[in-house]
């Protein structure tokens, strides 16, 4: 089992930046991928990023230029850095170890961006 924590959301004003962090409860170094998804009220849940094992990223057309993906191994953390937020922005954010032996997801994290 693989436990993932969330943290880092908020109330930001449209422009503004967040960073979430997502603490994963063993070794990321072998994890194939570490994604951040996103689901906003009334939608479908999202891919907005990911890292691979390798570092390879990849980003929602929505959001590229705007937020960064990547992972601290050492830290066996994952972080998504949120630059020039939208109100579109607004969901809640969660992460996601797709690795060989399962898939897991943390509690989520509430992102609004006001106008």
């Amino acid at each position: 089992q693989v436990q993932l924590v969330e943290s880092g959301g908020g109330l930001v004003q449209a422009g503004g930046s967040l960073r979430l962090s997502c603490a994963v409860s063993r070794s990321i170094f072998s994890i194939n991928a570490m994604n951040w998804y996103r689901q906003a009220s009334g939608k479908q849940r999202e891919l907005v990023a990911t890292v691979t094992s390798r570092g390879t990223r990849s980003y929602a057309d929505s959001v590229k230029g705007r937020f960064t993906i990547f992972r601290d191994n050492a830290k066996n953390t994952v972080y998504l850095q949120m630059n020039n937020l939208k109100p579109e922005d607004t969901a809640v954010y969660y992460c996601n170890a797709d690795d060989l032996v399962g898939n897991y997801w943390g509690q989520g994290t509430q992102v609004t961006v006001s106008s």
